[in-house]
């Protein structure tokens, strides 16, 4: 067995058939097929189940390919490290991000990031649930994570960058957003809330604040981006609550500031013994207009 070969029988799972990851690896597909019966061969287990529907990875194969990936992964930084080291940044980063964390000024981090170093590419989780933040946490697949509190099992260096505030968005001609003075989650308590998708630390976070102040309202829908809830909610289905710097560029005058102020660290957490490209990301995401920023490090 070897790293093609993995390569090979990631790229099956991802695209769900020979055919077109065949077309992706630039193989003829009787080649293809012939690598994966070798590699099944060699491993004494059927890795992919053929059906209608596609090639699937059975039981054994999600087992085999969730190794794989951490070989593939590991083969891609021994490349970076070496070229790195002969001042040639290459390779690849792998970032896992909350949602709505850092919409504008991640962007802007990686763009300045690619100027400089062209040849380096970058691979975003967004919002991950649990179990694959656990899972990539555990292989040790990630470079780095951009959160609000480090997730359990990564054993990262710490760097706070500032903090996210949050606005309430409101349907267009809504009263309260005439009112000069912040609003209170109290406020809102009988309208109806565009909520986030229930996996997501958005609405974790939502629904702890909401309980802490013993509020209960009604949700009348729910969103996976920040960017559908805040158009749901402008458009008249609900209310709802979002990062400031995730509210889409026309609709700022539907947010109204929330008293108290809400708003949570911006952590970036880079894996330990980091290289030359997290070191470069970090310090670009260091220089962006985070708010209150009190940029400091520490050990988790």
């Amino acid at each position: 067995m070897n790293l093609r070969q993995y390569e090979y029988a990631l790229t099956v799972a991802e695209e769900g058939s020979i055919t077109a990851a065949a077309e992706r690896l630039g193989l003829a597909q009787p080649s293809l097929s012939q690598q994966i019966g070798t590699l099944e061969k060699q491993v004494g287990v059927r890795l992919f189940a053929r059906t209608p529907q596609g090639m699937l990875p059975t039981v054994a194969g999600r087992a085999f390919l969730a190794e794989a990936e951490v070989a593939t992964t590991a083969s891609r930084r021994a490349f970076t490290a070496a070229r790195a080291a002969d001042g040639d940044l290459t390779g690849e980063l792998i970032i896992a991000v909350y949602l709505g964390l850092g919409t504008r000024r991640l962007p802007r981090a990686l763009g300045e990031l690619r100027r400089r170093h062209p040849r380096l590419q970058v691979t975003l989780h967004e919002e991950p649930d649990p179990t694959d933040m656990e899972r990539l946490a555990r292989q040790g697949t990630l470079d780095m994570v951009l959160v609000h509190e480090i997730p359990p099992g990564c054993l990262f260096d710490v760097h706070e960058l500032g903090r996210e505030s949050y606005v309430a968005v409101l349907p267009e001609g809504h009263p309260l957003l005439g009112r000069d003075e912040p609003l209170l989650l109290e406020d809102l308590a009988d309208e109806g809330w565009v909520r986030y998708r229930r996996t997501s630390k958005l609405d974790e976070y939502l629904a702890r604040l909401l309980a802490d102040r013993g509020l209960a309202p009604r949700t009348v829908g729910r969103a996976s981006q920040i960017s559908t809830a805040v158009r749901l909610a402008a458009e008249g289905l609900g209310v709802t609550l979002a990062p400031s710097s995730a509210i889409p560029a026309g609709f700022e005058p539907l947010t109204r500031p929330l008293g108290p102020a809400l708003s949570e660290p911006v952590l970036a957490g880079v894996r330990r013994s980091p290289g030359r490209a997290e070191i470069a990301l970090l310090d670009q995401l260091r220089q962006q207009d985070w708010p209150s920023a009190d940029v400091s490090a520490s050990k988790r």
